[in-house]
This record gives structure tokens, C-alpha cells and sequence, in this order.
């Protein structure tokens, strides 16, 4: 009965060997999985870096095109390798005289904080007509009394 014993334990070594060649086909079904999985999310990032490289590149080419005076259907010329605003620029300096078009200088961009700066100085200011007609108001006073009604709006 000793020897049935040892050739029991030799066929639980076989089961051990089936049971880690089980386990390592499901791990190796579960990589491929994720393979697929980060092969297709890898596929949907690129085509969507794609698509903003390209709506980046056109916003780049209108945007130089409006500012030089140019009109928007050259765009369509324009390489696809061109895609900053300055090879834009550089390209429509080269080819201006080609297409028949020259050049103006690029628009200058309203410096919007100076311009509110400006608004606010203004708002309150009194304009040089009514400076005038305000002196000519003082000096016409009878009393201290009418001075002060001018002054402080009374």
C-alpha cells in the first residue's frame, strides 16, 4: 500500500502542473485583453490628436490670413506642413505676388485693459465745453451760497 501512496502524490504533481498552466492562460488571455483594449484607446487618442492638430492649424491660418488683410479662400493653398503663424506669414511673403495680392501690415490688437482704463478715466471727467459754460456760471454768482449749488450739484 506504501507504493500506491507515492504514485498518488506523482499524480497530485501532475494536477499542480495543469492548475499553473491554467492559471498562466487566463493571465495570459486577461494581458491580451488589455493589449487590445490600451491598442484601441491608444488608436482613439491619435485620431483625436489628429483632428485637433488640424482644427489648431486651420483657427492658425484664418487668424494670420484676417490680420495681413488677406483673403480667407488662399487658405487652401497653403501646405499642410505650414502650421505656425509664423511659417503662415513667412509662406504668404513668398507667394503674395503669385497669387496678386501684396501684403499690409498686421492689424494691431486693442490693448483692451488700456482702453478700460481709459473708459473709467473718462467716464466721471467733464467734458472742456462744460468747463466753459462752468466758469462762465462761477463768475456770474451772486452769492457764495449759488457757488455751492454749481459745485455740488445742489
Amino acid at each position: 500500500m506504501v507504493a500506491m501512496s507515492n504514485n498518488n502524490e506523482w499524480l497530485d504533481d501532475d494536477n499542480d502542473f495543469e492548475d499553473e498552466f491554467q492559471d498562466s492562460s487566463d493571465l495570459v488571455k486577461k494581458l491580451r485583453r488589455a493589449a487590445k483594449v490600451n491598442e484601441k484607446r491608444a488608436k482613439e487618442l491619435e485620431a483625436e490628436l489628429n483632428t485637433l492638430r488640424s482644427e489648431q492649424r486651420t483657427n492658425v491660418v484664418k487668424s494670420v490670413l484676417e490680420s495681413r488683410g488677406v483673403r480667407p479662400s488662399i487658405a487652401k493653398y497653403i501646405p499642410n506642413d505650414v502650421s505656425t503663424a509664423e511659417d503662415v506669414d513667412a509662406w504668404l511673403q513668398e507667394n503674395a505676388e503669385d497669387f496678386g495680392f501684396t501684403l499690409g501690415q498686421p492689424k494691431q490688437e486693442a490693448d483692451l485693459a488700456t482702453l478700460r482704463q481709459i473708459d473709467a478715466v473718462t467716464t466721471n471727467a467733464v467734458s472742456p465745453a462744460g468747463v466753459d459754460d462752468m466758469m462762465l456760471r462761477l463768475s456770474q454768482a451772486e452769492s457764495a451760497e449759488e457757488i455751492e449749488n454749481l459745485i455740488f450739484g445742489g
